[in-house]
């Protein structure tokens, strides 16, 4: 694996890659870095709460979409295929050559299998968390979806709150105020053209008929209480994939963040099992 120059990496700092300014962060550690793909609308301090529960030692990276959090608007709508294709470059000017672990939330699962399939020899592993296979998926319910149509939760955190429990599912049914807390950890909310652009790129991207060639380890995490990604989603994709690892949870969305203790642990469990396969 190629390895970065030595030295913690600037917090927030924006790097070109083909064409966009992307906001991005590291935490220097060892081994294969992870790679964190955050779910629509969200700037990646929402991703705090994981970061901080996965193993100290794990080099993660994180960044904003175009348009998303601190990351400028895009000039123009882009796929995932571009998308994913600017991850690669933003990867390679950080001095990440070699490979990476890919973890997508929701609309950054999207993203992350993009770029398995996109890169196969770049991504050794898949971490697809409350995602599914894009415009042909199992949907959730349309008074569910509609609230999705707009950023209004980034910007209105009481309203987030009232939201939450119908929305999100799963601990977020219990303490509704624990996301609004989350969401207060964005320092910007992005724009309404940055939202707008990441919901057409999800209405026009579909990987249900490119799941069987994507070949690296995926660990599949999902909610049984996820209101905006049904469960089947996930069966769906393990059926699809051929080297699945399906781990389901009685939470909803987004317990990745708001229950990230117990949920990072399987998480590190499945990368250090890849550790010591890779182990001659």
């Amino acid at each position: 694996m190629s390895t970065p120059d030595s030295g913690e990496a600037a917090s927030h700092r924006l790097i070109a890659a083909l064409g966009q300014q992307i906001r991005v962060t590291v935490r220097r550690g060892e081994g294969v870095p992870l790679v964190l793909c955050n779910g629509i609308g969200a700037a990646f301090e929402v991703l705090d709460p994981l970061v901080t529960a996965l193993d100290p030692r794990t080099t993660v990276v994180r960044f904003d979409v175009p348009g998303t959090g601190g990351s400028p608007d895009s000039p123009l709508p882009y796929g995932f295929p571009y998308l994913a294709a600017v991850l690669g470059d933003l990867l390679s000017r950080l001095g990440f050559t070699g490979q990476v672990d890919i973890l997508g939330l929701s609309w950054g699962g999207a993203l992350a299998q993009q770029f398995a399939f996109q890169y196969p020899r770049r991504c050794r592993a898949l971490i697809l968390v409350s995602t599914g296979t894009g415009a042909l998926m199992v949907p959730g319910r349309p008074r569910i979806l509609l609230k999705m149509l707009t950023p209004r939760r980034f910007l209105d955190h009481g309203y987030a709150a009232r939201i939450a429990g119908d929305l999100y599912g799963g601990t977020a049914r219990h303490d509704a105020a624990r996301v609004a807390r989350l969401f207060d950890r964005q320092l910007m909310a992005g724009s309404r053209i940055g939202y707008l652009h990441q919901l057409l790129a999800g209405s026009i991207w579909t990987s249900l008929f490119a799941l069987p060639l994507i070949r690296q380890p995926t660990l599949i995490l999902a909610g049984t209480d996820d209101p905006i990604i049904p469960i089947a989603n996930a069966r769906i994709m393990a059926r699809l994939l051929p080297h699945p690892t399906l781990h389901l949870h009685p939470g909803g969305h987004v317990d990745l963040i708001t229950n990230a203790r117990e949920l990072a642990p399987v998480i590190d469990t499945f990368r250090a099992d890849l550790e010591f396969v890779d182990e001659p």
